[in-house]
């Protein structure tokens, strides 16, 4: 790592202290671009990437509300507009005790180049607050979401700021802010995205993220000459992107034998395919946020407490939550003779077991580039909107599976232009740095 870059993430840490996951998801990006910035120097000289790592707004509030006892509660809000060089900022919202500022600035920033790397006019931004909505009524959460968009919707708008859903936050609360925002500004407008498809929604949106993961996948076997027929998956999570995965891995030929939650995982060594991936559905709607009930359905393993990379498969699609995936698990996944890691969720992999599934020559991709799909058919819903106008669920996909092969071809050309060959963190990093680069170039020291 060189003096320069090692000074910016020294900065960036001092600046904003506490916050690990931001300063993890720096160093990972900014380390991969040094080779960049020796063919471009105007990148340096324009202090592009210290402008990179501050958000351009972050916008932080009180979230007042009351609860069906009648008691008054308070929570935090934010949104982090990180960058909007190439359009207005996207990126979800998410409702959950573990959200800090420190967690948002890491999404936001990582968000900054996967949508990018969409090829759609998209800025990066996040948001949410330390709301919890397991174990709240409908009332409850309709109310913490009035007041969240009350204080939000100055702040965002179709052409500013378009949020969309996240952990936490689904078809539910999306139509609760929605309804807010519209009462607030007396205006239908394409404001969030992940809407009801009776008033403005995109179909298979909810799957978009998963299958867009599987589209990817594909395309890292294509270049081993191989795909999904008789493949055996290890996926975490149980949520809409796990959803989604399963499906278009048993539409492709494979079998997803591993789902997680807090509480552990199942090993399904028949698969997860009919009536076990509508149960998934009533998993998720439960709210008790495990899956050892799956176990107790179905009659097969539930390994408490554990996380699935010790099962025996050969490709692995993390898609719960930042940093699950350890060092030791890279390891185990290797012996077990695991050819491929595609992320699904935001950084599950430390940097450490990227490192090591690298330097063992399995396939790993970035979740900035293999979890696209999601922010993807946000992208292609804003479309719908201004058009006033719906595509079916087979146009929605094929544009979807267009958009992940030609982010794939963006991450494997910009490898091999800049000499590191079938590195995709690296390809992703510098394909979705550049557009947002020279985009901040043109519009000046704004």
């Amino acid at each position: 790592m060189s003096e320069y870059v090692k000074d910016l993430v020294a900065n960036v840490k001092a600046k904003n202290p506490s916050e690990p996951e931001f300063h993890q998801a720096v160093e990972e990006v900014v380390s991969s671009l040094e080779v960049v910035l020796e063919r471009h120097p105007e990148y340096r000289a324009n202090k592009i990437l210290e402008r990179l790592v501050e958000p351009e707004r972050v916008i932080m509030f009180r979230v007042p509300w009351v609860n069906d006892r009648g008691e008054i509660q308070i929570n935090r809000g934010f949104r982090v507009q990180m960058n909007s060089a190439i359009g207005p900022y996207k990126g979800g919202l998410r409702f959950h005790p573990s959200v800090t500022l420190g967690i948002l600035k890491f999404l936001a920033f990582e968000q900054t180049f996967k949508n990018s790397l969409t090829t759609l006019p998209m800025g990066g931004g996040k948001g949410g607050s330390d709301f919890d909505p397991k174990g709240k009524s409908d009332l409850e959460i309709m109310k913490f979401c009035q007041s969240f968009m009350t204080e939000l919707f100055r702040h965002v708008g179709p052409n500013t700021d378009v949020p969309a859903g996240d952990i936490g936050v689904g078809g539910r609360e999306i139509g609760y802010l929605f309804g807010q925002y519209k009462r607030l500004k007396n205006e239908f407008t394409g404001v969030l995205t992940g809407k009801g498809r009776n008033w403005g929604g995109s179909l298979i949106r909810p799957e978009a993220t998963g299958f867009g993961v599987v589209y990817f996948t594909e395309e890292m076997l294509k270049t081993k000459g191989t795909d999904f027929k008789g493949k055996r998956v290890a996926v975490s999570g149980f949520g809409n992107v796990a959803w989604g995965v399963v499906q278009k891995v048993n539409e492709l030929g494979g079998k997803v034998v591993t789902l997680s939650g807090p509480d552990g995982y199942i090993y399904d060594p028949d698969g997860i395919s009919g009536n076990k991936v509508d149960y998934m559905l009533s998993l998720r709607l439960s709210n008790k946020d495990a899956v050892e009930d799956y176990a107790k359905k179905y009659n097969v393993e539930f390994h408490a407490e554990k996380k699935p990379w010790e099962v025996p498969v050969d490709i692995a699609i993390p898609a719960a939550t930042q940093n699950e995936l350890f060092p030791e698990d890279a390891k185990i996944l290797i012996q077990n003779g695991c050819q491929c890691v595609c992320e699904a969720a935001n950084m599950p992999t430390t940097l450490e077991a990227t490192h090591i599934l690298q330097d063992a020559g399995i396939l790993f991709a970035p979740g900035k580039a293999a979890n696209a799909g999601g922010v993807a058919v946000s992208g292609l819903e804003m479309a719908q909107n201004s058009m006033r106008y719906n595509w079916t669920s087979e146009e929605v996909d094929q544009r979807l599976k267009m958009i992940m092969k030609e982010i794939h071809t963006t991450c494997v050309t910009t490898a091999e232009k800049y000499g590191a060959a079938g590195n995709y963190v690296l390809g992703a990093n510098i394909g979705g740095f550049i557009k947002v680069a020279d985009s901040m170039l043109d519009q000046g020291v704004v």
